[in-house]
Order: structure tokens, then C-alpha cells, then sequence
């Protein structure tokens, strides 16, 4: 099963994980600083800045997609809840 190292640039860490994780499932493992407010209808708290290895994600499905326009999030940026991981190896932090 293909695997993807992440890196947590805001504690330091770095993982490697099934290919198909989510980020965010990956970062609360790990206890990185990635809040995420989704459980409680807060969307777009868990904005996380891609900062090298983007092309390890999956492109983002249409629901992020818009949810990403409708808050005019800047580029290189992604909400953790959706982003999944395809391999390879990728670093993040806190939006």
C-alpha cells in the first residue's frame, strides 16, 4: 500500500501514513496544532498552508472547492477535514 510523510512544520514532527489518510485525522493523531471546528458547524477553522508538496493531495473535491471560494481562501491552502493524502511526502502547518 503506497505510503505519505507528512510534516507538522508548527511542532516538528513527521509521519508516515497510509496514502488515503486525511489530514486531519493524521494531524489530531499527532497532536499537531491544526484546530478544526467541523464537529461543531464551524467550517473553515481547520485552514491548514500547504508549504511544499502540494501535488501529495488530492485535488480538492467540489464541496472544498467552493467552500474555499466562498471564504476567499488564498492559494496553497486547504481545509484539513477534506484533504487527502495520495503519497509521497508533504509539509503543513496552521493556516
Amino acid at each position: 500500500m503506497p505510503k505519505a510523510r507528512v510534516t507538522f512544520a508548527d511542532i516538528g514532527v513527521t509521519v508516515t501514513v497510509p496514502a488515503g489518510s486525511r489530514l486531519i485525522d493524521v494531524s489530531e493523531h499527532v497532536g499537531a496544532g491544526i484546530p478544526y471546528g467541523c464537529r461543531e458547524g464551524e467550517c473553515c477553522t481547520c485552514l491548514t498552508q500547504v508549504l511544499a508538496g502540494g501535488e501529495a493531495l488530492a485535488p480538492p473535491s467540489l464541496l472544498e472547492d467552493q467552500v474555499l471560494k466562498d471564504n476567499l481562501v488564498p492559494r496553497g491552502q486547504r481545509l484539513a477535514c477534506q484533504a487527502q493524502l495520495l503519497g509521497g511526502e508533504i509539509v503543513v502547518r496552521p493556516a
